[in-house]
């Protein structure tokens, strides 16, 4: 167990409240603020941004996105940080 996370949702109810970082299919990323999530990974996110390399496309709000389209979710403070 590391950070208290024992099973895969748990690492989402630890980022809820917090902004992550969500890679799509068609090479989209988004970050947001997640608000909620179900067993099929359907997020949730407020304050959600379109991002491309590394800078805010454009401001999408309040955002649905369903599980079937996200490939991974990271924390948005380490996924961003420059290399």
């Amino acid at each position: 167990m590391v950070n208290g996370i024992e099973r895969p949702l748990d690492l989402l109810n630890n980022a809820k409240g917090k902004e992550v970082l969500v890679y799509l299919k068609g090479d989209k990323q988004v970050v947001g603020t997640l608000l909620a999530f179900d067993i099929h990974i359907n997020l949730v996110l407020d304050n959600v941004r379109e991002m491309q390399n590394n800078e805010t496309k454009r401001n999408l709000g309040l955002a649905f996105l369903r599980g079937d389209t996200i490939i991974y979710i990271s924390p948005a403070s380490t996924a961003l940080k420059k290399e």
